[in-house]
């Protein structure tokens, strides 16, 4: 989408991200252009980042390690986590950190693009907008899964991923002062909310919230209120298609592919933003 916004000469006034969004969006909003952000994303290692993969246990079947057990360097246990996720996300925000310290970030309405991002505190279950800090670190919460990265500590917060409550921001960009939101929607299922529940997620959300915490969320679903309106609010909305692939779906090929996607949606779309645009 901002590779055909670029081309097309249409200025972003305002960015906010949710997840995989708030990735995208603050190093965009930081200062770097579509294309590089394009190359980022192919050339990297991801499964490795992600994954914290140490490369010194790669050849190991089975090993622990300081209390972590490692599958060919993978970590798959760690036995003081209790249920928060094994993967602590720390070469994950080391590399944003290092390309947010190489644009010069601090307060988020400073940088290039103004921009703020979406996470949820896990104790409280309330919506949770980054504005100021660091970067990375806000970046890192927001994409937080429960179940497989541990929360960010901050503050009086415990943040993990914000699709937990709000994962299509529309409403934190008209508060920001947007009037016109250009929306990218990744849900898939018929551009329907999910309505499946990932066990693992409802576990580690159990063990830090507690049954009626998590029961409440499970019966309520806030998040499915809340894309539906955020849908309807936004003035254009972006829906690429990609019903063959999943946040496990890494490699240049396939996010070559992605791309693609979600540049043929953006162009069909085009007129209707010139539109709005003059």
């Amino acid at each position: 989408m901002l590779k055909v916004l670029e081309e097309a000469g249409i200025h972003v006034d305002y960015i906010v991200g949710t997840s995989i969004g708030s990735i995208v969006g603050g190093l965009y909003a930081a200062g770097y252009t579509a294309t590089e952000l394009e190359t980022m994303f192919q050339t990297q290692e991801w499964l490795t980042l992600l994954t914290d993969r140490k490369a010194s246990l790669a050849n190991e079947p089975y090993t622990t390690v300081d209390g972590v057990t490692y599958v060919f360097g993978f970590p798959i246990r760690d036995r003081q986590s209790k249920g928060w996720g094994v993967m602590k996300g720390g070469q994950i925000e080391h590399l944003l950190d290092s390309m947010a310290c190489a644009k010069g970030c601090a307060n988020f309405d400073s940088l290039k693009i103004p921009f703020c991002c979406v996470a949820a505190d896990i104790r409280s279950g309330e919506e949770v907008i980054l504005r100021q800090g660091s970067l990375a670190q806000a970046m890192r919460a927001s994409m937080a899964i429960p179940g497989v990265f541990k929360p960010v500590d901050t503050g009086d917060y415990k943040l993990v991923d914000g699709g937990m409550l709000n994962n299509l921001p529309v409403d934190v960009c008209r508060q920001m002062g947007a009037d016109i939101v250009i929306a990218v929607d990744l849900q898939q299922n018929d551009q329907k909310p999910r309505q499946q529940t990932d066990l693992s997620a409802i576990s580690a959300i159990a063990d830090l919230i507690g049954v009626g915490g998590i029961l409440n969320w499970i019966l309520n679903r806030p998040d499915i209120e809340k894309y539906i309106a955020n849908r309807e609010q936004a003035d254009i909305l972006i829906h690429p298609y990609l019903p063959d692939y999943d946040v496990t779906s890494f490699g240049n090929k396939i996010a070559a592919r992605m791309i693609q996607s979600g540049v043929d949606a953006t162009r069909q779309l085009l007129p209707q933003i010139h539109a709005l645009d003059k």
